[in-house]
Formats: C-alpha cells, sequence, structure tokens
C-alpha cells in the first residue's frame, strides 16, 4: 500500500488501485508512520509529498516487493512444469518491437505459464528479483548471472522517403547538422554509447526530443526526421532509406541473462530456450 501512494501521490488515487476505501487507506498510512515512528507525507490540499524519510524507505519497500513475487512465481511454477508466470525485463525496443512474436510462440507451446514483461532501459537487478530472465545490450559481469551472449545487432541512420522527398538527402555526415534531427530528451547515456558522431551533437540539435526508443521509431517512421534504428527492424519499414551505411554501424550485442538459482527452473529454462531461439533469428535478419 506504501509503494501505491508513493507511486500515486494521494489517498485516493491508491485507494482506486487497490480498491478499497479511502478512508481505510488513510488509516493505514497513519498507523504506519506510528510504527515506524515518523512522518512519511506532508498532506497538502494538493496532495501528498513524500519525505526524505519515505523517499529513504522505498528501495527496501520495492526489494521485498520485489521477492514476494518472485515468492510467488517460484511456487506457482512448483506446482506443475507447465504451468506458473515468468517475469521478463528489456528495452523497451526490444520488447516492443521484438518480443512480441517470441512470446506468441512460446505461449502457443506452453498455454499454462502466464508472461509478465517489463520494459526498462534501465539494467535491472536481477539479484533484487526484479525479473527470472533478463534481455541486456551488454555484456553480464556479475558472477550470480548466467549469460548467454545471443549475437550482434547494429544501429544505423534512417529516413523516411517521404522525409527525404521534402528536405533532401544529406550528402556527408556532417550536413546532418542542418537535417531534423530525432534525439534523446535528458536522457544522454545511449546516445552518447553511439561515439564520435554522437560527440558531435547536443540536446538542441533534435526537433524531435524523446528518452523513449519506441517514441523515436514511431517519430521516424511517421517522417519527422533522421535518426537511429536498429537495422534488421528498419527492414521491417521499406519507406525507410539507411543513410551513411558505411560511416555510420554501431554494433549493439545482445545477451540472454538469468540468476543461476532460477535458470534451471523448468518453465524459466523453457522461456530461456524460446527467447535464445528467436532473439538468434533476429540478429540473423530471419522473420521472427
Amino acid at each position: 500500500m506504501f509503494r501505491e501512494v508513493m507511486r500515486d501521490g494521494s489517498l485516493s488515487g491508491a485507494a482506486r488501485r487497490l480498491g478499497i476505501a479511502q478512508p481505510t487507506v488513510g488509516r493505514r498510512m497513519d498507523a504506519l508512520e506510528i510504527t515506524l515512528g515518523v512522518a512519511l507525507f506532508a498532506r497538502s490540499p494538493r496532495g501528498l509529498t513524500p519525505t526524505q524519510a519515505a523517499r529513504d524507505f522505498l528501495p527496501h519497500v520495492d526489494a521485498m516487493a520485489a521477492a514476494s513475487a518472485a515468492l510467488a512465481r517460484t511456487a506457482a511454477g512448483e506446482a506443475g512444469h507447465d504451468r506458473g508466470v515468468v517475469r521478463i525485463t528489456a528495452s523497451d525496443i526490444i520488447g516492443g518491437e521484438v518480443l512480441p512474436a517470441i512470446l506468441a510462440r512460446f505461449r502457443a507451446t506452453y498455454p499454462g505459464i502466464e508472461i509478465e514483461l517489463a520494459l526498462s532501459n534501465q539494467n535491472e537487478d536481477l539479484a533484487q528479483r526484479a525479473a527470472d530472465i533478463a534481455v541486456r545490450m551488454i555484456r553480464p559481469r556479475q558472477s550470480h548471472l548466467r549469460g548467454r551472449r545471443i549475437g550482434v545487432t547494429r544501429i544505423g541512420l534512417y529516413a523516411h522517403i517521404s522525409y527525404l522527398a521534402r528536405f533532401g538527402r544529406p550528402a556527408k555526415l556532417a550536413d546532418l547538422r542542418e537535417h531534423r534531427l530525432i534525439g534523446y530528451d535528458s536522457d544522454s547515456l545511449s546516445f552518447r554509447a553511439v561515439g564520435q558522431f554522437a560527440e558531435a551533437l547536443r540536446r538542441e540539435n533534435f526537433v524531435f526530443r524523446c528518452d523513449q526508443d519506441l517514441a523515436q521509431l514511431a517519430a521516424l517512421r511517421a517522417g519527422v526526421g533522421v535518426g537511429g534504428a536498429q537495422e534488421n527492424i528498419a527492414r521491417r519499414t521499406p519507406e525507410l532509406e539507411r543513410l551513411f551505411a558505411e560511416e555510420f554501424s554501431v554494433p549493439l550485442e545482445i545477451w540472454l541473462v538469468a540468476q543461476e538459482d532460477v535458470a534451471d527452473t523448468p518453465r524459466v529454462r523453457a522461456m530461456w530456450d524460446t527467447l535464445a531461439q528467436g532473439l538468434s533469428e533476429f540478429v540473423k535478419g530471419r522473420a521472427i
């Protein structure tokens, strides 16, 4: 309940999400503050503002919730090899563009296993049981994780034919500064990883700014401007044309990662094998 109040910023919103009465949420929050001996929220007509104590407690509460969910998934899975829940975390672009077809195949084979998919461009901490399996774009370093390198996909620069018809094709990379670019809003970390080309650009160079890759891809397909995309995803839209293929091609590894202690659980192993096959087909440019 504390997490819901933190997330929504109001008792009424948390009550709606939990499906209980608002006074019940209020009484339980009051009881929690009395038990802990600290104020968790400052009340005002505009809602609830978390105190520093509440912000300090939240990571621990999140960890407890993740562990509880992992325990429930494990208990459900022990009831049978073809039952239970498997939770996956992946980047928004892989989760939104690549995994659905693979997961549909999995569901057809294992209809009794439920799937949870968490999309985040941050590497979720599997040690906190945030997920059973992660699809990552970097090699795992922790010794307690099992990793499998699937292969390499590449990021290229693209523009929709409608955009090129309106604004022309840039003759060289430097000309891109005069074009309408699609890029990040506040999170520059992923963009900077593409190397020297990125170092020459700043936030102000982008006319369309968003930190979500799926939205950037949608803008690219709509002809908003020039942007980056994974080659095998861009090929699905014939109207996207590759620009500077020789000068700009950024490799991006794909890894499957799981906690060693859950990797051989039947339902997790089944998902692992299905993801490995589907993602291998993706990096090879085959239809999934």
